[in-house]
Formats: C-alpha cells, structure tokens, sequence
C-alpha cells in the first residue's frame, strides 16, 4: 500500500494548499465581519488551518497559537523545541518561538503578535486553555467569538479531507475485525483493547510513507477509552479492565476519538454478544439498529439536522423506549464539530457534510444497545465511510 516519492509529495502539496486555503476563506470571512483578529488555539483547528500539530502541547504549559488577521500573513508562535517540526510540517512562513526561561515568554511573543492597540481579541471561546485565557484578562482585552466562522468553514468537507476520512474508515474496519476476533469466553477486556490497537496501527502505516510531511504523521492507535462487557454495558462509557468475558455476554466497542488519520476523526461503534443474546438483550439491540437505520435513511441534501434526529426517535417511541442521546455529530479534525443530528438544530444538510450517526438505548444496571458509523452526505443521499455488519453480532 506505499506510495512513490512522487505522488507523496503530490499529496503533501495539496494538503498544505488546501490548509492555506482554508486560512485565506477564513480572513475573507472575518474582513466581511470586521473582525480584526482572530487567535487560534485548538489543536485541531490550528491543524486545519496551518497543516500541523504539535505532541507536547498547553497541556504541558507550552502553548502553540495561531494568530490570524485579514491583510497580514498569518503568524505561528511555537516553543522553540518545536520550532524544526512546525516549520517542516505548515504553510506559514512567519513562526515565531518563546523559551521557556528568559525575556522571550509565550505571553511577549503572543503580545507583539497582537499589536498594542488592540480592545477585544476574537477566540474559540468554549475552547480558550486556561492559561492563555487568564493571560488574555490579564491584558484587559475583550473576548469575542470566532468559533461560529470557523464551524460554518468546516461544515463541508473537500475531496482530499473526505479521502483520508474514507482512509481512517478502512483502518476502523480493520479494528473492528479485530476486536470481533478477540472475543471468546475467558479472555479479558484489555486483551480486547490491544487487539484493536495493534490492527489499527498497522492499517494506518499502511497507508504512510516516511518522506516529506507524512513522516510527521504517527500510525499508532492510542488508548480503546470504551469498552464494556456484561452487565455494564448499560454504562455507555466505561474503559476496558481486567475482566474476563463469559458465556452470554454483550461486549460493547466504541472508537469514537480513537479511530483518526492525519487529525481527521470519525466515530463507529458495534455490539458483540458472546454465544448468544437474551431476548431482552436482542429487543434492546434490534431497536438501536432499526433507529439508526431509519436516522440514515432520513439523510439527503435539503434535511435539516433535526429532522434526522426526529427519524430515530419516532422507532425508540415505536418500541417503548425513550432516548436522551443526540442521533448524531458531524465530524472532522476535531471530534465535535458543527451542526449535531438533536432536535433544535435547523442546519438543512449539504453534500460534503460528515457526519458519525448513532443507535442508542440503555437500560440501567440490565442492559444497552449501540451501533454506530460514519458517513459523507451526497448529492443522493449518504455514503459509509465505516463498514461492518448492521444486524445483531453473535460470537460462537
């Protein structure tokens, strides 16, 4: 599955492109808003504009920022441990680095980036870490809002973006596969969990090369953050332990924010049930799947979002049951992204659109029913970008 010299950097190319793109969309956008500047923190959102990421971030006290003003070239500012990588990996030419000892502090750098005359400052408010917001108050500057700019560019994903997330599909599969051939009575959950891991990173390094910009690109699956089995899989999000599986149990994946390729994300869940399934358990299961089979239906350019959610709900009512999960969340860089498949939101649905949909039912301290996927609205209607078997899972 490798690629030539050639055609990686043909795609590396395009990538970064498509990134300076997006940046040059989003100060038209801003210029017509008359924001003057707009600082960006998210790794994610800072991956979609300038083409990289960083490994030690604000979690360690180092924040990366990109700072992104109409007219002006935009500005990266980076440690200057990560100044060699960030170079190599973004579009932006201007990066500038801070120490983490001496004059050179993130908060001057960030400041002579800004300019002195500023009043407000906009940011992505849910977002803002701690630490660069309380530097932020500290300078007496008002915060506004760039998040809804930014949703609105994100909403419709290009061919290259809808390709590698059809990329991150396959790899899912391959977990998917994984963890279905893990099971059987007497293993343990985190055997299940390092299946997963090992399949998926070697589906992604499949796909990568280690020239140019992919050698910055990690193949490794982190972390299997839900697995359930038994009784608690009525828990929706518990992590894989210690515990052994048993003849008649519901085993539960979710990969959600763990299936990713080159920062794009998808969700894609399944049930297992072990030898068997409870009538119960097969009602509970069989109402998850029929939701979100009747959600998907619904999907087609010209729906709004909530009339998906809508869809789903009417079959949990049909069979008895009652749901406070949303049907669904568009996808991307980032795990959340905007609009979500719950009643309120009017978004109409547009080709390009990603989106996870989802099936849903728990039972306290019995019982729950889940599936899940990844799909891309199309001029027709919708296409997988996950695949595995949508029917009720029995291990022998």
């Amino acid at each position: 599955m490798t690629r030539s010299k050639k055609s990686q950097q043909g795609v590396t190319k395009k990538m970064l492109s498509e990134a300076k793109l997006r940046t040059s969309r989003l100060e038209q956008r801003m210029e017509e808003c008359g924001i003057e500047v707009a600082l960006i923190t998210a790794e994610d959102s800072i991956a979609y504009l300038a083409g990289f990421w960083g490994y030690l971030g604000v979690e360690f006290g180092r924040p990366t920022m990109l700072v992104v003003r109409p007219g002006h070239e935009p500005v990266v500012i980076t440690p200057l441990m990560e100044q060699e990588m960030v170079a190599a990996m973004t579009w932006v030419t201007d990066i500038r680095v801070w120490e983490d000892a001496g004059p050179r502090s993130w908060g001057r750098v960030l400041g002579e980036a800004l300019g002195g005359d500023l009043q407000s400052v906009h940011v992505e408010k849910r977002r803002l870490p701690a630490i660069i917001r309380g530097w932020l108050d500290e300078q007496d500057l008002k915060l506004e809002d760039i998040s809804p700019l930014l949703d609105e560019l994100r909403m419709i994903k290009s061919e290259l973006e809808i390709d590698v997330m059809k990329k991150a599909g396959t790899i899912a599969g391959a977990m998917m596969k994984a963890a279905h051939t893990s099971l059987k009575v007497g293993a343990r959950e985190y055997e299940s969990a390092l299946a997963v891991i090992d399949a998926g990173t070697r589906a992604a390094a499949g796909f990568l090369t280690d020239k140019g910009w992919e050698r910055f690109v990690s193949p490794m699956i982190h972390n299997l953050q839900i697995l359930q089995s038994g009784p608690d899989t009525s828990m929706v999000h518990r992590r894989a332990s210690v515990r052994q599986y048993q003849q008649g149990d519901p085993v539960y994946f979710c990969f959600c924010n763990m299936v990713q390729f080159k920062q794009y994300k998808l969700g894609f869940d399944r049930m297992f049930h072990i030898g068997g399934v409870d009538a119960k358990a097969e009602h509970v299961q069989q109402a998850a799947i029929d939701a979100q089979r009747r959600a998907l239906e619904a999907i087609r350019p010209g729906v709004r979002a909530e009339e998906v959610a809508a869809a789903a709900n009417e079959v949990y009512r049909e069979r008895g049951y009652e749901t406070g999960y949303r049907t669904g969340r568009a996808i991307g860089t980032a795990s959340l992204e905007a609009p979500e498949l719950k009643a309120g939101d009017k978004t109409i649905l547009q080709p390009g659109m990603t989106f996870a949909v989802d099936g849903g039912i728990s039972i306290d301290r019995e019982c729950g029913g889940r599936i899940g996927d990844s799909i891309v609205v199309t001029e027709e209607g919708f296409e997988f970008l996950t695949n595995y078997p949508r029917e009720i899972l029995l291990v022998e």
